[in-house]
């Protein structure tokens, strides 16, 4: 697949070298084909691919067209931080295409494309505080600079996304005082904010990415009121659930139902008789696990397959048989699957 996409990219800028046409035009057909290959990319290689097709743009680009320049940048810096890395190279050369787009964009753009740059620059600088490469305070800032314009009354899909997108990063700040606390609270403020704008039919992608995230974030809240978080947390996963099923989106619905799952093993099965343990919802739990498990192997996700088969082992090995149940608690190794974070496209 990777030659003939070689081999495509080489007739596509042959074909634009051999061309009597502009700077401008060329430009025009580079991006558009880096674009395309961006947008379903079928290897890391079309992405790499891609990236050098915008540096060939810039090359190219009149240096009195300074927007067109920005707008290049731009895009490539998208498709830098889309580059799967185990270190931060391709974030950081995101990070710096983002801000050298910037300065051109807040001075010549229109608002919707430098709030989608500062929803990007903030991608870019949420993932690189996970690897003590940048401080969370710039991505807050920056996806506070893009909610100036991306409103919830106009930009609905985009407010929500953001919203999300916050409070996922005040989530991975690390809870080392009471403000650990003010986060959990300011984080399901957001994930519910943003669900004030988006619904399942109009977008459900959003909707159910909102609701799996607002349900990990009320399960493992710091709160005296577990039981009820819980519960609303079960409520939670069960919207998601709308959306996210095995046939249309089973990596999400394998995310779903292992959070799901970790609720239930702290739900008693009977509210009012919290004494008589949860067997019933270990055993609940234990088939979601086992259904997980299996997407994970379909699909190739070994960290997911390999967390929820060490929740299966313990949980199997407290499990009780004949009668009487253990007592509702949570195992060692139990943690939210995949709260994720999203992008404008």
């Amino acid at each position: 697949m990777d030659s003939r996409t070689d081999a495509e990219v080489r007739a596509a800028l042959a074909a634009i070298e051999a061309e009597d046409i502009d700077c401008g035009d060329k430009v025009d057909m580079l991006v558009e084909i880096a674009m395309g290959m961006q947008r379903r990319p079928k290897s890391v290689h079309q992405l790499r691919q891609a990236i050098g097709l915008y540096e060939k743009a810039l090359a190219l680009c009149p240096p009195e067209d300074r927007l067109a320049a920005a707008r290049i940048r731009a895009r490539m810096g998208t498709a830098l931080q889309a580059v799967p890395s185990a270190d931060a190279e391709y974030l950081l050369r995101a990070k710096a295409a983002f801000e050298d787009a910037g300065g051109i964009l807040r001075e010549e753009g229109a608002p919707e494309e430098i709030a989608e740059l500062e929803m990007n620059l903030g991608l870019a600088l949420q993932a690189l505080a996970s690897m003590n490469q940048a401080k969370p305070s710039e991505a807050i800032s920056a996806y506070q600079r893009s909610l100036r314009t991306f409103d919830a009354v106009r930009f609905p899909r985009e407010f929500a996304i953001l919203q999300n997108n916050l409070a996922t990063l005040f989530l991975s700040i690390p809870f080392s005082d009471q403000s650990g606390k003010m986060r959990e609270a300011l984080a399901v403020q957001s994930f519910e904010k943003g669900l004030e704008v988006v619904n399942l039919i109009d977008h459900p992608s959003e909707y159910a990415m909102l609701q799996n995230n607002l349900g990990n974030a009320l399960q493992y809240a710091s709160s005296s009121h577990a039981f009820e978080n819980n519960l609303r947390a079960l409520d939670a996963y069960d919207e998601a659930l709308k959306v996210r099923t095995r046939r249309d989106a089973p990596l999400e619905y394998a995310n779903t139902i292992c959070n799901r799952a970790n609720c239930l093993l702290n739900l008693p099965d009977e509210a009012e008789r919290p004494e008589l343990g949860n067997p019933a919802n270990r055993a609940r739990a234990l088939a979601a696990y086992g259904e997980a498990l299996e997407i994970f192997a379909q699909v190739g996700e070994i960290d997911k397959q390999r967390t929820v088969a060490e929740l299966i082992a313990n949980l199997e090995s407290e499990m009780i048989p004949s009668g009487a149940g253990p007592a509702a608690g949570k195992a060692d190794s139990n943690r939210a699957i995949a709260p994720s974070v999203a992008t404008r496209h």
